[in-house]
């Protein structure tokens, strides 16, 4: 009973979070301005790329530490790189099936690289989330190089904001964040391993299982992942399922509306912008306002019936962090087995 008196308490727990709002208005503005010339091209249906290129902007923390821009440009790097192959992989007949030891090897890739240059946020989840999500619309050749620009030039706005950022006037400089020495080695090879072989397991069930949108799947299965210890493996995965729910719910009405291509783009800023509000202070509660997001860009760019599409999202979401509870809980730390103390030495012998 304690221990779920804890993990309650976890689960409902709001942490300080300062300096969210620029990060907030700068991760709405990077999305913002791409849709906004996509929307007035008609080329709408483009918006993912745009999205995850945008995602760098969440990278390097709330305030504006010295060399942020270098976190941020290598994390986009990777989301461009991933964005693009995503493409490449959907002009595949065979993309669903592709797809997934793709995004094991993303995901594995993002996993070391976040560790080894302590990314925050930490982990793989949008560059497994960019891969897969790119993957799963057919596309044509000439699209490829689409992605890579558009996720480029997304990314390259978002960099471009966060110098400024990094630059504009302050009343007084912010008291130095202390450092995180990245994990040792050992810690870093079974991070790897965990997040790739989630990945890959619940990319097989969810594509095999026929369920639409297996990268879904995926993506929820890094989630427990990227926190260190069981509790607040179980934490993170509650949250995820939690917030995931209420969020279909919004997505729904959304979904339900026709909106227009301009306030859907409207609508998707604000998301993104609430999501980066809240992400720091309640993971569960940000996936309120990301699931609606990610699933108006989606619409957006291969458009499917509402209620197939939200029910998809719980079962994939529910597969996927149950696959990382158990990937967790069968790779947990341990304690060490006791070592029995050495025999007394014999004492002097009477006969001696």
């Amino acid at each position: 009973m304690g221990h779920a008196r804890t993990v309650i308490a976890d689960l409902l727990r709001v942490h300080p979070a300062a300096g969210t709002r620029v990060v907030a208005l700068r991760a709405g503005a990077t999305i913002l301005v791409p849709l906004l010339v996509l929307a007035g091209t008609d080329r709408l249906t483009w918006g993912l790329y745009a999205v995850f290129g945008a995602f760098a902007a969440v990278y390097g923390g709330s305030t504006a530490a010295r060399g942020r821009w270098r976190v941020q440009a290598h994390a986009g790097s990777l989301l461009v790189a991933a964005a693009t192959t995503g493409a490449a992989v959907a002009l595949s007949e065979h993309r669903a099936w592709l797809a997934v030891p793709v995004a094991a090897a993303w995901a594995a890739l993002a996993a070391d690289a976040s560790d080894r240059r302590r990314w925050v946020p930490p982990g793989p989840l949008f560059v497994v989330f960019a891969v897969g999500a790119c993957s799963a619309r057919p596309t044509e050749p000439h699209e490829v190089p689409v992605a890579l620009g558009i996720a480029g030039g997304t990314a390259a706005l978002a960099l471009a904001l966060g110098v400024l950022d990094e630059r504009r006037p302050r009343p007084a400089p912010p008291a130095p964040a202390a450092r995180h020495t990245p994990p040792a080695a050992d810690r870093r090879r079974l991070h790897v391993a965990r997040v790739a072989v989630a990945v890959g397991v619940a990319g097989v069930l969810a594509t095999a299982s026929g369920i639409g949108h297996p990268y879904w799947a995926m993506v929820a299965a890094v989630v427990p992942l990227a926190v260190p210890r069981l509790r607040a493996q179980v934490v993170r995965a509650l949250q995820r399922a939690l917030g995931t729910t209420v969020g279909i719910g919004l997505a729904a009405v959304l979904l339900s509306v026709p909106l227009s291509p301009l306030a859907a783009v409207l609508v998707a800023a604000a998301l993104q912008g609430v999501a980066e509000l809240l992400v720091v202070r309640n993971y569960g509660a940000a996936l309120v306002f990301i699931t609606p997001l990610a699933l108006l860009m989606g619409h957006l760019a291969h458009p499917e019936p509402v209620g197939d599409l939200v029910v998809d999202r719980l079962a994939e979401t529910l597969l996927g962090i149950a696959v990382g509870l158990l990937v967790a809980w069968v790779t947990r730390q341990r304690p060490a087995p006791a070592v029995p103390a050495p025999p007394a030495p014999p004492g002097p012998s009477l006969a001696g």
